[in-house]
């Protein structure tokens, strides 16, 4: 079994052939996917996707990114919207302190927000972090000290200090396509040292395409090349690795379907 815990199915580069994406996935054998929000206001777009595909779950959140047009929302909103059939996480949500595209004071007031529902929800945050370990260490540190809280670090490229504080809190971590690349080796060392039982797996796609798709453009069915390229940095065959990661994600994410 693959599954690509974090895909972005409504992103714009899918417009034109979708439902191919879609089957050349499933005939690669990726059995579950969640598409991921970025905005609440393509929520109904990405719930339209996964709601068309028995294999496709979907998340309700807004990207650190977009955090200044967020300010607004509340927990309230959020626990509304995440109480829709196939929503299985919050966010993706975060701290993003490398392009600055929304003030740090507005992700961490868009973040906590997330963070409420997520709790009261009781399904997994989802969370991008980048260059902002300290920040994203305390923050979380607090809001899992409010009760608990199911964390996924998603496509996880931070430091060894955050990585540490956050398996504390029992967090996951999601590995991408970056794993395979040639400059990748800090990414690589975390992704050898975290606990088997914590690893999922994703693509990010559009992003970030593997080794040996490098420049083109990722697709959900490139979860396998992540996959294998995973299970060979720890010593894992691909039998192995399929029942490893497949029973770490039902287990994160418990409202998805482990059955056909």
């Amino acid at each position: 079994m693959f599954i690509d815990s974090h895909v972005n199915l409504h992103h714009r580069d899918f417009d034109a052939d979708r439902e191919a994406v879609i089957a050349r996935a499933r005939d690669a054998g990726v059995e579950r996917m969640i598409t991921i929000c970025d905005r609440i206001d393509n929520f109904e777009q990405v719930m339209a996707i996964a709601e068309a595909h028995r294999e496709i779950y979907a998340s309700v959140g807004a990207h650190p990114h977009y955090a200044k047009d967020h300010l607004a929302l509340t927990a309230e909103r959020l626990i509304e919207l995440g109480r829709r059939q196939k929503v299985v996480g919050v966010g993706e949500t975060g701290l993003d302190q490398h392009y600055q595209f929304s003030p740090i004071e507005d992700q961490v007031q868009v973040f906590r927000a997330h963070a409420a529902a997520a709790r009261a929800l009781d399904k997994t945050l989802i969370i991008h972090t980048r260059e902002a370990d300290e920040p994203m260490a305390g923050l979380l540190e607090e809001e899992a000290g409010k009760g608990p809280l199911r964390i996924l670090m998603h496509c996880y490229t931070s430091g060894a200090d955050l990585a540490r504080r956050a398996l504390r809190l029992g967090a996951y971590f999601s590995f991408s396509g970056i794993v395979t690349f040639k400059n990748a080796e800090n990414v690589r060392a975390i992704a050898r040292e975290i606990p088997l039982d914590r690893v999922i797996v994703e693509t990010d796609c559009p992003y970030l395409a593997p080794v040996p798709h490098r420049g083109q453009r990722c697709e959900p069915m490139h979860v396998v090349d992540v996959q294998r390229a995973f299970c060979a940095l720890r010593g894992l065959s691909e039998e192995e690795g399929a029942a490893l990661l497949a029973a770490n994600l039902f287990r994160l994410f418990p409202t998805i379907s482990s059955r056909d």
